[in-house]
């Protein structure tokens, strides 16, 4: 037998040794056909998906003749490709008009949501909008508004509102490869944002409409009601668990629990599903339980578990279906199916399930924070207790089992979501295991079986006691976050991490949990890799906004910003994202006078210039045709509307120029001028010799 046989052979071998786990590779293809579709540059036009289409069912036929050793990988290859096509179809079917231009004057919508934003603003999300001069098949189908003006009415879910407002189309990322709020807004269906600083006047009361809103009505009453019996932060926190409405916690509490690694409490997620479920199966198994007719004749179990189902059905419907709690939901749902049908409720067959159906019907959510950590921490999880379960335990005294459960479970879960956590958010709580420990038990024996009996009470005007007694733990649980955020060193920050990190560390986290066999062992080199990848991370010497109103520069003591207030968002993820704590203030005091690099805000500044040396960079708020024929390269908003934030780091041949544009491509969410004008291009290819527009 030649050297290609026993390659063969010793491949088939692998391969047949994987078929009871294969299962759980499907998310896994899926995802990467995802990842994929959002990673192109251009978007694939019908006959691309057509020929993808093809080549995914030629596949899937050809795995019914290839020997059973290598059909999995041809029905790999076809996952992938309708991975892609997922993707695809969900960013056609999501599309509506985005707003191409800043826009102020009259705004009037109906209100279908509300939330804060970062500046802790009251925000509204409005649908059958209608703008001033605007046709209908060019006004977005939904708008976000902050609210920054006086008093006015008070906001009301269905109330058709109207004020003046200024709108812009969604923008695209802070940084080149920065997070992409452009393909967030158009997965959200938001096809401009902006603010007001005028009350708010109602148009016309909220009537009963779709299903949507009467149970967002439904929602926002039982808010209200939790904070008339929990006030302040603890009535805010309350909230936010049952009914997803974070809007009335404060920005201090926020603040806090994000330090101490308990912000995940706030956000209805696996571990809220599963513990409400837990506590109606434990009920509804006791209750069938207490009768000899039920006990001895009935499936309690099977009976418990769709009892569970339908209140977790309940709790996705009162919580508004985000996309975290939907993802809850599904797999909450896998597990009590298996339950009804007398399978293992926790498997990692389960996880691959729900994973497979939110990437079908939410292939968006795979780039996002949420689906990350929360299958990070479910796979995890259900891969060391299965571990476990093969150990003795014999040594561990009965009634230390359950804490030692708990300890497992929190850290566990914080080890796998922390690298997942510390690369999107840029922070890392040293002492969130400690936090955690101490308050997510609470959640499971106090406050969510305190809110399902408030729930039951509430028929009966009594849900007030039920609301008093969560009310404890939460109090404790948001006592636990400010004693820890306030120790010295509770968070630290970290660099973010280039594009290859995050899908090195899961592939090396899924050969560890998914391969069957000593390969398994190679995902630990590949984490290892991930890592140091991430710790060699290079920012760029010089970031500059896509309006040209801020510019950030790289010095020994940090990066140096040119503006003390402008551009707050900005100015805050860039320091981020270099791993910097500081705020704005400090960074501005770092600013160079003189230098390479000239930042000249406004048309006074401008006017005043008395010009510019080649090598130099000068950055312009405002259009600078002026400085057409300056020896030096000049940016404006102008050249930047074509290219989108930019990112400068010295080259051996001088500057090496990256583009916002170069990350996000041309694709449906995009909305990039289609040429660059000819004294722009000049402007870009002198920055930047060796490159081409």
């Amino acid at each position: 037998m030649g050297l290609c046989g026993r390659i063969s052979n010793s491949a088939g071998r692998v391969l047949l040794a994987q078929r009871g786990g294969l299962i759980c590779w499907v998310p896994v293809c899926l995802a990467a056909g995802v990842g994929s579709y959002f990673s192109l540059s251009t978007e694939p036009d019908l006959p691309v998906l057509a020929g993808l289409a093809t080549a995914a069912l030629l596949m899937l036929v050809l795995a019914r003749f290839l020997p059973e050793p290598v059909a999995p990988l041809a029905v790999g290859v076809a996952l992938c490709l309708i991975g892609v096509l997922l993707a695809a179809g969900r960013a056609h079917r999501v599309a509506g008009p985005v707003l191409g231009w800043r826009y102020y004057g009259p705004v009037e919508g109906r209100i279908v949501a509300m939330d804060r934003s970062q500046s802790d603003a009251l925000r509204l999300t409005l649908d059958q909008v209608r703008l001033a001069r605007v046709s209908p098949a060019r006004t977005p189908d939904q708008v976000r508004l902050s609210l920054h003006g006086g008093a006015g009415i008070t906001p009301e879910p269905g109330l058709r509102v109207m004020t003046t407002a200024h709108l812009s189309p969604p923008a695209g990322p802070v940084e080149p490869g920065g997070f992409d709020f452009q393909r967030h807004a158009w997965f959200a269906q938001l096809g401009a944002v902006g603010y007001t600083r005028v009350p708010l006047l109602g148009v016309a009361e909220a009537r009963d409409g779709h299903a949507g809103l009467a149970v967002f009505r439904i929602r926002m009453a039982a808010s209200a009601r939790i904070r008339q019996v929990l006030p302040g932060d603890i009535g805010g926190f309350a909230a936010a668990i049952t009914t997803g409405d974070r809007s009335a916690i404060s920005r201090e509490a926020l603040e806090a629990l994000r330090a101490s690694n308990l912000a995940h409490l706030l956000a209805i997620s696996g571990l809220h599903m599963g513990l409400l479920s837990a506590v109606v199966l434990g009920a509804l198994r006791l209750l069938l339980a207490a009768h000899p007719v039920t006990a001895l004749r009935w499936p309690t179990k099977g009976i418990a578990a769709a009892g569970a189902l339908i209140a977790a059905a309940g709790y996705l419907a009162l919580s508004g279906g985000n996309v975290a709690t939907e993802r809850a939901f599904i797999m909450v749902a896998v597990a009590l199916g298996a339950l009804m049908i007398g399978r293992r409720a926790l498997s990692l067959r389960a996880v691959a399930i729900a994973a497979t159906l939110v990437l079908i019907f939410r292939p968006e959510a795979l780039t996002g924070p949420g689906f990350q950590m929360s299958f990070a921490a479910t796979t995890a999880l259900v891969a060391v207790f299965g571990w476990l379960r093969a150990v003795d335990m014999g040594w561990l005294p009965p009634w230390l089992k359950p804490a030692f459960a708990v300890f497992v479970s929190s850290a566990v879960a914080g080890l796998a979501t922390a690298p997942i956590a510390a690369a999107h958010f840029n922070t890392i709580a040293h002492y969130g295991l400690i936090a955690n420990l101490v308050s997510v038990p609470l959640m499971g024996v106090l406050i969510i079986p305190a809110a399902v009996a408030a729930l039951v009470l509430a028929p009966f005007g009594a849900e007030a006691l039920g609301l008093w007694v969560m009310g404890l733990g939460l109090r404790w649980i948001l006592g636990v976050a400010h004693w820890i955020a306030g120790l010295e060193g509770a968070r630290g920050y970290v660099v973010g991490p280039g594009a290859w990190v995050i899908p090195l560390l899961a592939l090396g986290f899924l050969l560890l949990i998914l391969w069957q066999g000593r390969l398994r062992f190679a995902g630990l080199p590949v984490m290892a890799l991930a890592l140091v990848l991430w710790q060699g991370a290079q920012r760029p010497a010089v970031l500059i906004s896509d309006t040209g109103t801020l510019v950030g520069v790289m010095t020994p003591q940090g990066r140096a910003l040119s503006r003390e207030r402008t551009a707050g968002f900005v100015a805050r993820n860039w320091l981020e994202n270099d791993g910097d704590g500081g705020g704005q203030l400090e960074a501005a005091m770092r600013w160079p006078q003189g230098g390479e690099v000239i930042h000249l805000s406004g048309k006074r500044r401008l006017a005043a210039f008395e010009g510019c040396a080649p090598g130099q960079i000068v950055v312009v708020s405002v259009p600078a045709a002026d400085l057409a024929q300056a020896p030096c390269a000049v940016f404006d908003p102008l050249l930047l509307k074509h290219t989108g934030a930019l990112a400068l780091t010295p080259g051996k041949q001088g500057w090496t120029l990256t583009t916002a544009r170069d990350g996000t491509g041309d694709r449906l969410w995009t909305h990039w001028p289609p040429a660059m004008p000819e004294a722009a291009q000049d402007q870009y290819v002198r920055i930047s010799p060796t490159r081409r527009p």
